[in-house]
């Protein structure tokens, strides 16, 4: 009987260079798992595979070595412990996340769970080349948001309250980029200089700044065979709504213009990045 390689990868199932041997990538959102899960993934890597697994630079877990004749019984055991396979292919795949602010003292946003509602509104959706999404929950960027194609990186968007503020000069000192001075016994940002990271918020002793989170977009990177950092085309993005009216709007750009085996940012290079900015910006104002 003939084997659908393409639809074995399409469904996790990436060929080896062993004969009829598979590396099973499963669906990991946000470099999360259950410890469910992982007993499932041991006891499958040890039953069908060579006992190990293999982490992956995108938070994926693969467990290598699977037969072909095997895959029905590995899914099968799978989903008894709450594990499905991952995608290949020209789809949407697994979205990155850091912990941002359920564990993170500088984390912006619940980054885990904006990538899952972004991994429950387009996982392995057929588009003409890979899309990846990745969360970071702040400016410190440990999950690199500027390499890929939609990028979300948490943010604060903070204003200065006079009352309780005393004038130690914390915030000050504590601001990296340089937004905020005191003059005239008054508190204040310069907002072209202002990155949102909320150090100013978070250092200060008298709870002197209001805070809301945010989000900052960048679009088109890939560090992939060619190197090319995501753009920031919008402004603060400053609720969930709007970020994924945005998201939509993205991922509905490159399925309309990309040609198959093109990756967002050369889409863009070759029908301007104005037109993505025009599509998005449109989404960001509603």
């Amino acid at each position: 009987m003939a084997v659908d390689y393409a639809a074995l990868k399409a469904g996790g199932f990436m060929r080896q260079k062993q004969k009829d041997t598979f590396s099973l990538r499963l669906r990991v959102v946000g470099g999360t798992v259950t410890t469910e899960q992982l007993a499932a993934i041991q006891a499958v890597a040890d039953r069908f595979g060579q006992g190990y697994i293999h982490l992956t630079s995108r938070q994926g877990v693969e467990i290598p070595f699977i037969r072909l004749n095997d895959i029905d019984a590995v899914k099968a055991a799978l989903a008894e412990g709450g594990v499905s396979p991952g995608v290949c292919g020209p789809r949407v795949r697994t979205v990155t996340a850091c912990q941002g602010g359920r564990c993170c003292p500088s984390g912006c946003i619940d980054a885990l769970q904006v990538a899952q509602n972004l991994d429950e509104r387009y996982f392995g959706r057929q588009l003409p080349h890979k899309f990846k999404f990745g969360v970071t929950g702040c400016q410190n960027n440990c999950l690199k948001a500027e390499e890929n194609d939609f990028g979300v990186k948490g943010a604060l968007a903070v204003s200065w309250k006079e009352e309780p503020c005393i004038l130690c000069g914390v915030c000050e000192k504590a601001c990296r980029s340089g937004a905020i001075s005191i003059e005239d016994g008054r508190i204040q940002v310069d907002e072209s200089k202002c990155n949102y990271c909320g150090r100013c918020a978070q250092s200060c002793p008298t709870d002197a700044w209001e805070t809301e989170s945010a989000f900052l977009v960048s679009f088109g990177g890939s560090f992939g065979n060619t190197v090319a950092p995501g753009r920031q085309l919008l402004p603060l993005i400053r609720d969930s709504e709007t970020l994924y009216r945005v998201a939509d709007a993205a991922v509905e750009f490159f399925a309309e213009n990309a040609q198959p085996g093109e990756r967002l940012f050369k889409t863009l290079d070759r029908v301007g990045w104005d037109k993505l900015k025009e599509k998005v910006e449109a989404a960001y104002n509603g």
